[in-house]
């Protein structure tokens, strides 16, 4: 069994938790592509099967989150799960957010959360928080392709959607917006609602999949990524498939390659005339 699953996560859970129902269901080994925190919900895509050795090619897929933040305060975390400090500022007005939103558009350097799971010296940062080590993590370039303020949803939280690449931590907006802003803020609530071909219109929850319905959710593999397809001729298949390459009049670049009676193989590569497989799937 192999494709993908794109789960809408439960908030209050481990993404890790949801990929071992899949694993249960499914009697295979699973991944995600993208973990979301325990307070976060929203689109996880599942990779069933040998479909997690496309991990990769999901790396920077945009992705797309509704996010709420709370202003005038303070937290370890910087979101809401932390040691709160409260009255850490002030709450800023609408025109006062918009007038700043577009500062944090395009490529930026951003300081990841210290309880992240960024290592420092084989050490995950969240472990090290926790037992309170002090330690800085470097600036990582991230990209963020709009930042829209929705609405306020209460005296001091706006909701805000954010388009942006895979990498890019909501926390650390919310804290260098508000930094901006001359005050502070913290993430209050997180939902994926994109990551790459997957959305919510196409996600399911566990709790209503069973082993005799599971099929029905899964994505063929090939269908979620963007190549084109490509159907060897038999002497040539019988190279690629034994791990050899040939030549090729392709453009240079990546390939969905196909048997011959139709099954997707895998991933192949066209680089200077030489085509060669790189992913086997099947």
């Amino acid at each position: 069994m192999t494709g993908f699953i794109c789960v809408d996560k439960a908030e209050g859970i481990s993404s890790a938790a949801e990929v071992n129902k899949i694993k249960r269901l499914t009697n295979t080994p699973c991944g995600h592509m993208g973990t979301l925190d325990p307070m976060a919900s929203g689109v996880l895509p599942v990779a069933i099967g040998n479909a997690a050795r496309l991990f990769d090619y999901f790396l920077d897929k945009r992705k797309t989150y509704v996010a709420t933040f709370r202003f005038g305060v303070d937290s370890d975390t910087l979101d809401t799960t932390g040691q709160m400090r409260l009255n850490a500022g002030y709450v800023p007005a609408e025109s006062q957010i918009c007038g700043v939103l577009n500062e944090f558009v395009g490529e930026l350097n951003q300081i990841p959360p210290r309880y992240s799971a960024k290592n420092i010296s084989g050490k995950r940062g969240y472990e090290l928080a926790r037992k309170g080590v002090d330690f800085e993590l470097p600036p990582k370039k991230v990209t963020v392709y709009s930042f829209e303020l929705l609405q306020q949803t209460d005296e001091d939280c706006y909701s805000f959607q954010i388009e942006c690449g895979g990498g890019t931590y909501i926390r650390s907006l919310a804290r260098d917006l508000g930094k901006r802003l001359n005050t502070c803020a913290v993430m209050s609530a997180l939902k994926r609602t994109q990551s790459g071909i997957f959305s919510l219109e196409n996600a399911v929850k566990t709790d209503s999949l069973t082993a005799e319905n599971i099929k029905d959710f899964i994505i063929p593999t090939e269908s979620v990524l963007p190549f084109d397809g490509i159907y060897p001729s038999v002497s040539d298949a019988k190279k690629l498939f034994n791990g050899l390459s040939v030549q090729t009049d392709l453009p240079d670049g990546t390939y969905k390659i196909f048997t011959a009676d139709g099954v997707f193989y895998g991933l192949a590569e066209a680089n200077r005339t030489i085509l060669k497989v790189r992913k086997k799937l099947c």
